[in-house]
């Protein structure tokens, strides 16, 4: 009679391979990581200048109001919209914010979307940290004459001058601007040899210092983390990082 013959071989199962599930897991990581860049370049939106080639306010509707404390305002009568702009000549950000953003405000300057209210700040460690020990308290100064001229045009030019990338300093830096290198940029944005005189001078040294002391009181009341501070109708915005903050003002 024959049997059923069964084999004596043990059946050992396996582990199975977790390398698929590696190659998996490392796709999966490699999609978030894309992702959190493709979002924070699309929120950037590079730093190239916006509305490029518009060049600084036009309009001679603009009017040009010296306010309490020094602030200067720039808008058409009637602007519905306010924007506040707390900033530094030595301020490195502050000058990547007016060369991507300037041209855009202008414009919405000139055509009454927008006032803006510059606030000029001097930040004890940005004016240590220029080759002059002083240029900050200097460059304020000089805004401040030429914002006597009450012309907004000239005053706009100046301001976007002040901080583009081809003359603000650096920090800790070997050079800055004299007072009569201020003055001749004044000048060359349409300043008289008043306003000049004015720079060369330093007359106005002492109420831009306390002027800008205000302006950095009110800053830091305004809950922004320093410099470049910007609001738009009293609430804070992150200029620095939404490229499309201008553009949303309507």
């Amino acid at each position: 009679m024959s049997q059923k013959r069964t084999s004596n071989t043990k059946y050992t199962p396996q582990p199975t391979s977790n390398r698929f599930t590696y190659i998996l897991a490392g796709v999966a990581l490699l999609v978030v990581v894309v992702v959190v860049v493709v979002a924070i370049l699309w929120q950037r939106g590079g730093d190239e200048p916006r509305n490029d080639g518009y060049g600084s306010v036009n309009n001679s509707a603009v009017e040009l109001v010296v306010q309490g404390d020094g602030v200067v305002q720039l808008a058409v009568p009637g602007a519905s919209r306010t924007v506040d702009i707390f900033e530094d000549p030595m301020c490195p950000f502050c000058g990547q914010l007016e060369v991507k953003h300037g041209q855009e405000l202008a414009q919405k300057i000139d055509n009454g979307t927008i006032g803006i209210r510059y606030h000029m700040v001097v930040l004890p460690q940005l004016n240590e940290a220029s080759a002059s020990g002083n240029y900050s308290s200097r460059a304020v100064a000089a805004s401040h004459c030429v914002s006597n001229s009450a012309d907004a045009v000239v005053y706009s030019a100046f301001h976007a001058t002040l901080f583009s990338s081809e003359f603000q300093p650096k920090e800790n830096g070997d050079t800055d601007h004299s007072d009569a290198e201020l003055a001749d940029m004044a000048k060359q944005n349409g300043a008289s040899e008043e306003i000049a005189d004015c720079i060369t001078s330093g007359s106005m040294a002492t109420v831009a210092a306390a002027d800008a002391e205000t302006a950095r009181a009110a800053l830091a009341a305004s809950g922004a983390a320093g410099t470049p501070g910007v609001l738009v109708d009293g609430s804070l915005v992150d200029a620095l990082r939404d490229s499309g903050w201008v553009e949303s003002i309507g």
